[in-house]
């Protein structure tokens, strides 16, 4: 540790975020970046303790305090060689990942200032890539085994990556017209810029993997020509609000939106019929997570005319510090992202009753304020009746309610299934935790 006393003398300080005039209008990154000295300084205020709680809270274990230690020295080449030991692609970790290391951060629980894990880790990637100390690897002896990776989103390409540096002919095969999976169609562009993704995959290329698009996974007997095959498909199907007047025009998944606005960036066009747009609108957001909050930002960067987000939960506790949940475990407290700084009306206990429409089109939506009470059997709450029916106007509707788990049937011994194909929709990071994992699990078969 270059600087022991550091935490005690350098306060947090994140990079921030453009100014909400400026982003709203365009769908670039929102984040800003610290320049090299500040960052150095960041990075100094680890504490290297003595029982690291980082590495017990990232799913991928991530060695923050060696990391860190190296970048307060400016050794970006081993700062970068010891994240990449834990972690195959920190540039999205390094801008999307909610930092579960900093909740467990010790500065956390004291001072409430962890150490800026994720903004150091983005700092240290990019540097390594415009440093080139990130190259493809061209001397992978191969081994004579082919793997074939179904789904091309975070769990598929860390499979995929590990797999291939350790010597199989892996091809990965992917329903979409390109690799990524959520993070190229439903994470918006705001908060990672698709030519991240596309950097990668070119790297992925040079090195060996094989990539197939537009192919649809049926069964995994279409692949019995590979030693191994992954199934990392994610969650594709979206949790439904089947309320009356669910059939009018303007009530659409979350994804349906977030997905061909990413397309329309990356140059694809949509007839006037088809394209879903919040320009003019109001617009209700039917969910309270990460996805609904996408949903807030891409709506004002269309030029929504209101935006208005409920949940159906109750509003979780504000301030740092979450009593169900005490450090180190992640507090499940009140979150304001970037989006709802942009401009939003949050309401939670709100029960979606109806939707209301005219000549086949959305104009509202009926709802009404509940209460939950304990359930005398133990279990879940009872949700119960507490305001009176209200309309909410809104030409436009998006649920982001979450996904279903996926059901799979008995697989042979050569078939393995990962991230959020085998948990149910959750984080990048433990997806990409997930994909580590299973590449060792398919390693061990083939090497019986």
């Amino acid at each position: 540790m270059g600087n022991p006393k550091a935490f005690l003398e350098i306060h947090r300080q994140e990079a921030g975020y453009r100014p909400i005039h400026d982003r709203i209008h365009d769908f670039g990154e929102v984040e800003q970046t610290l320049n090299t000295r500040e960052r150095k300084l960041q990075a100094s205020r680890c504490m290297d303790c003595g029982v690291p709680f980082c590495h017990w809270a990232c799913p991928l274990g991530n060695k923050a305090p060696e990391w860190n230690d190296a970048l307060y020295k400016g050794d970006w080449e081993l700062a970068y060689r010891l994240l990449n030991s834990t972690n195959p692609f920190p540039e999205f970790t390094g801008r999307i990942c909610p930092a579960l290391c900093e909740k467990a951060c010790v500065l956390n629980r004291f001072n409430h200032e962890p150490t800026t894990n994720r903004e150091d880790e983005a700092a240290i990637v990019e540097a390594a890539f415009r440093e080139g100390y990130i190259q493809p690897h061209t001397d992978i002896i191969r081994n004579g085994k082919k793997v074939a990776v179904i789904g091309a989103g975070p769990a598929g390409l860390v499979t995929a990556n590990d797999l291939n540096l350790m010597g199989y002919s892996v091809t990965v095969f992917e329903k979409n017209e390109a690799a990524g999976g959520l993070l190229r169609y439903g994470i918006p562009n705001f908060k990672l810029n698709k030519a991240i993704i596309d950097r990668r995959l070119r790297l992925l290329e040079a090195e060996g993997i094989e990539f197939r698009y537009n192919s649809e996974y049926s069964d995994y007997s279409d692949y019995s020509d590979y030693d191994a095959i992954v199934i990392a498909t994610g969650t594709p199907t979206a949790r439904d609000l089947k309320a009356p007047g669910r059939e009018l025009k303007g009530v659409h998944f979350a994804l349906e939106l977030l997905s061909q606005q990413n397309r329309v960036l990356a140059g694809m066009e949509f007839s006037k019929e088809e394209r879903i747009t919040a320009k003019g609108k109001d617009v209700l957001v039917i969910g309270g997570g990460d996805t609904g909050s996408d949903c807030i930002g891409t709506a004002h960067r269309q030029g929504c005319k209101s935006v208005t987000q409920i949940e159906i939960m109750p509003k979780p506790v504000e301030g740092p510090e979450d009593p169900q949940n005490p450090w180190p475990n992640w507090p499940r407290t009140l979150k304001t992202t970037s989006s709802h700084e942009e401009g939003c009306t949050r309401r939670w206990n709100i029960n979606t009753l109806e939707f209301l429409g005219e000549n086949g089109k959305l104009t509202g939506v009926k709802v009404q304020e509940i209460d939950w009470k304990p359930n005398p059997e133990g279990g879940r709450p009872i949700m119960v009746e507490k305001g009176k029916p209200e309309i909410i106007k809104a030409e436009l509707v998006l649920l982001a309610m979450g996904f279903l788990k996926p059901e799979h049937p008995d697989y042979p011994e050569n078939v393995f299934v990962c991230g959020d194909a085998a948990n149910g929709a959750s984080l990048v990071v433990r997806a990409m935790a997930s994909g580590r994992q299973t590449a060792q699990k398919v390693n061990n078969y083939l090497s019986k």
